[in-house]
């Protein structure tokens, strides 16, 4: 527990997703206690998320929702008078942005550093991510065989030329990715990289991770580049067109024989500006209990980043994986100079 909680202990029950506190009178004397929580999730489970942290300390979860990029220019403007107390982002390109910018302030947790793997935290405590994201390729079944696949790298391979689908390099993951790519290859091999994903493209970058996986069921190209939420997305909640997608598309991990599959994050840290600390960091601790860690994945269909809490059914039906134990602040801080790359190679 950290030093700014180490008179309580947190203990979720499974069945109610509450938070025990060593002693009652702690919860009565913060029930008008408000946590203002700046965030760009916005999935219907997260109500129950914040509903039983309340319940359990008597801390009220006040949220600010907004595009991550739009909620980091408000804390911005608010400066030292931004009531945030927690922001909470996707992408750890956003997040550690959040911490350049001075607007988070370092967190000392036992609970947080044991329970949040050191490739999904900043190794000063600045974040923390809570669930996480794989980067993979997806492909048609009709079309390619997984022994025809590899490595990220090995998608610049001509033998795809025209049979490739993937969003612009203005999306963050696609820059995480390529971040990613550099920090393991360098500045030169990454954009011989990029130049032949280009060229290998079955058509002009459009719309998200979603419609890439479509347009490949469809026939407009073999593999796509996507987050796996998106496919779990898909499946817990099918819509009518979607089905001969869901038949036709499968999931491969790239580099499980070297460093493993890239993966992101959701997750955040406490505000500069926090005029609460004690309750974010208790929030922020809270969010790696087992019980919330199961409401976060099932949210969004994404990974835990607890050990022993198993994923969502959705995406678990993928089968397990090596991940990438690159720090993620490492791949978001490449951000700016793949996006760069990624230009120069006709990456629109």
């Amino acid at each position: 527990m950290s030093t700014l909680t180490n008179r309580r202990q947190f203990l979720a029950t499974s069945a109610g997703l509450t938070v025990a506190l060593t002693a009652p009178a702690i919860v009565r004397a913060q029930a008008a206690q408000v946590l203002n929580l700046y965030s760009s999730r916005h999935y219907d489970t997260d109500e129950a998320l914040y509903a039983n942290f309340t319940t359990g300390t008597g801390i009220r979860v006040n949220r600010i929702e907004a595009a991550p990029d739009a909620l980091i220019e408000r804390m911005r403007a608010e400066g030292a008078n931004s009531p945030a107390d927690v922001f909470v982002s996707v992408d750890a390109g956003r997040i550690e942005r959040a911490r350049e910018l001075g607007l988070l302030a370092p967190v000392n947790s036992e609970v947080l550093a044991s329970r949040v793997p050191a490739s999904l935290r900043d190794p000063n405590g600045y974040w923390f991510g809570f669930s996480s994201r794989a980067r993979v390729i997806m492909y048609n079944k009709d079309k390619v065989s997984p022994a025809e696949l590899s490595t990220y790298e090995e998608l610049a391979n001509p033998k795809w030329k025209g049979r490739l689908l993937t969003r612009s390099s203005t999306a963050i993951y696609n820059q995480s990715l390529t971040g990613s790519i550099l920090a393991a290859n360098g500045e030169a091999a990454t954009e011989t990289w990029a130049r032949g994903i280009v060229a290998n493209m079955a058509r002009p970058p459009r719309g998200g991770d979603t419609d890439q996986f479509r347009a490949c069921a469809a026939g407009e190209g073999d593999l796509a580049i996507a987050n796996t939420y998106y496919l779990g997305n898909a499946i817990r909640k099918p819509q009518p067109a979607d089905a001969a997608v869901l038949e036709k598309i499968a999931v491969f991990f790239p580099n499980q024989g070297g460093r493993g599959t890239h993966i992101n994050i959701s997750g955040g840290g406490l505000c500069a500006s926090s005029k609460n600390p004690h309750a974010a960091v208790r929030f922020l601790e809270y969010l790696v209990s087992e019980p919330a860690q199961r409401f976060l994945a099932d949210g969004n269909d994404e990974y835990p980043v607890v050990a022993g809490v198993a994923p969502p059914a959705t995406i678990a039906r993928f089968g397990s994986f090596k991940p990438d134990q690159l720090n993620a602040g490492v791949f978001a801080r490449n951000n700016a100079l793949a996006l760069q790359i990624m230009d120069r190679a006709g990456w629109k």
